[in-house]
């Protein structure tokens, strides 16, 4: 179930950063509004999670955090999702999740469905407690779990699948 993957580490100063960033962050123009057409589509697979979790993990934290907060705020001036109230919640959990994922593979340098799982379990519970600090209140961090496990498994499953496959 291991897979060694060519894993890219960009900095700042190299345009390919912003190249794969700006990549990213128009798949999370799209991807999102395919899964809008499901009812709470959104809500129930997070999409802008899985191309997070795939990006920050094949080109590294740096790129992962850059597409993790343009996605949310290009997402809201064009289509006006997330809701304000969200932006920044949003924000903070696609951040965490672009770091421990860059993280987790600059660390293993590879790719293992067990791997997969751990990332997305503690950057879900890392993210949930920054909501929950955030908003004060624990109902998203409980939803994530329990209406959004499809887009965990879709996270886990489906970066998993990708990266092994463009190896």
């Amino acid at each position: 179930m291991e897979n060694s993957v060519k894993l890219y580490y960009f900095s700042y100063s190299e345009a390919k950063t912003y190249l794969w960033a700006t990549v990213f962050v128009a798949c999370n123009m799209l991807l999102p509004q395919l899964f809008h057409l499901i009812p709470q589509g959104g809500i129930i697979f997070a999409p802008l999670s899985f191309v997070i979790l795939a990006g920050a993990y094949k080109f590294g934290w740096k790129v992962g955090l850059l597409a993790a907060v343009l996605s949310p705020l290009v997402n809201h001036f064009v289509f006006g999702q997330p809701q304000t109230g969200m932006l920044l919640v949003m924000t903070v959990k696609l951040a965490v999740l672009a770091i421990v994922a860059g993280l987790a593979a600059q660390h293993f340098k590879s790719v293992s469905l067990p791997l997969m799982i751990g990332v997305v379990l503690v950057s879900s519970v890392v993210g949930g407690l920054g909501e929950l600090v955030l908003t004060g209140a624990i109902d998203g961090t409980i939803a994530d779990f329990t209406i959004g496990w499809p887009g965990l498994l879709l996270q886990v499953f489906g970066s998993w699948f990708i990266l092994k496959k463009i190896g």
